[in-house]
């Protein structure tokens, strides 16, 4: 039992360096959170440093919970719910930060990341379908909230086990949790679209 704990405390720890304020913080010596629409994310990142360190974020929060999987692959011996777990635990991790007063960004690089080591295909579905909301809306957080919901359902369809299917319906909890704000916007028709020029709530990873 100790193995599995190490594995998932290790997921968590890996999931709490948040690249973004990293980033921002050897770029522009500030706080990321204290800019843009306050999100520690890649779209926020985006927003305030421009393309190239959003790309590099996005792709370091995506690698986090391939990492945590791995990890949760490699020590826990056999058993499904490790890895699971793993991701979900580098999940909460960049939602809040133990390095970073546990305020971080909304998760969903990193989930990402953990989904598509755990359940590849249905996350590549899922992934298009997000891509193909934002192509057609500009909504990020719309993306965001059509892959987060959208991947447990695709999971089950495949005949993943069980603890793949309830891990990626937690996340999709966290997910409409950490977008609540973004979903009443997106309601009234005050959302911020990509490449707009007001600043609002954050979108996305």
């Amino acid at each position: 039992m100790f193995t599995p704990i190490v594995a998932i405390a290790a997921g968590y720890l890996l999931g709490s360096v948040s690249f973004s304020i990293l980033m921002a913080r050897w770029l522009k010596k500030i706080d990321i959170r204290q800019h843009g629409s306050g999100n520690a994310g890649a779209t926020n990142t985006l927003r305030v440093l421009g393309k190239g360190p959003a790309l590099a974020v996005f792709l370091l929060d995506v690698a986090k919970g391939i990492a945590a999987v791995l990890i949760g692959h490699w020590l826990g011996k056999g058993e499904d719910w490790v890895p699971v777990l793993c991701g979900l635990a580098a999940i909460v991790g960049h939602n809040w930060p133990v390095y970073f007063r546990f305020k971080g960004g909304k998760g969903i690089a990193t989930t990402i990341g953990a989904l598509a080591v755990m359940a590849f295909l249905p996350t590549l579905l899922a992934g298009l379908a997000a891509i193909a909301t934002i192509a057609s809306t500009r909504y990020v957080s719309l993306g965001s909230l059509v892959f987060a919901v959208l991947s447990p359902v695709l999971i089950a369809l495949f005949g993943y086990e069980a603890p793949y299917i309830w891990g990626a319906v937690i996340v999709a909890v966290m997910a409409v949790l950490r977008h609540r704000k973004n979903i009443v916007k997106l309601v009234k028709g005050t959302e911020n679209k990509l490449g707009g020029n007001k600043k609002g709530e954050p979108h996305g990873a």
